[in-house]
């Protein structure tokens, strides 16, 4: 997972972005083209971007960018990461070298997700 500054989020060309709203259904989105969808954290404890990342992964498919972007916080990005987002903007008072170190931190997880379809025991 790509850890992106604030600053480099917005310098970052947004053609072929497309931002969705947290209350938007991925799957009645016109994906052809896109490479980077953005989803929303407003909150941290609001995870609906959770369900929109594994829906545009497993239902729509979709292969470019998830980017996490708003109240992101670093102990969510281990999650994030099994969930299908590809890359993350950080809150302003996060660490970006934490972030990354934190998601090194577990070398295994027991039930299956994105990244790894198998659970541990059928490994």
């Amino acid at each position: 997972m790509q850890l992106i500054s604030h600053a480099q989020h917005t310098a970052l060309p947004h053609q072929d972005t497309l931002t969705l709203a947290n209350d938007a259904d991925p799957m009645q989105q016109a994906l052809e083209g896109i490479q980077t969808i953005v989803l929303q954290f407003p909150k941290f404890t609001d995870g609906r971007a959770f369900s929109q990342a594994l829906m545009l992964r497993r239902r729509c498919g979709f292969e470019g960018d998830i980017r996490a972007v708003g109240d992101v916080l670093i102990d969510q990005l281990s999650q994030m990461q099994r969930c299908g987002f590809s890359s993350a903007v950080l809150r302003a008072d996060q660490d970006l070298e934490k972030g990354r170190q934190l998601l090194t931190h577990f070398s295994a997880f027991y039930q299956a997700d994105l990244t790894q379809p198998k659970p541990l025991f059928a490994r």
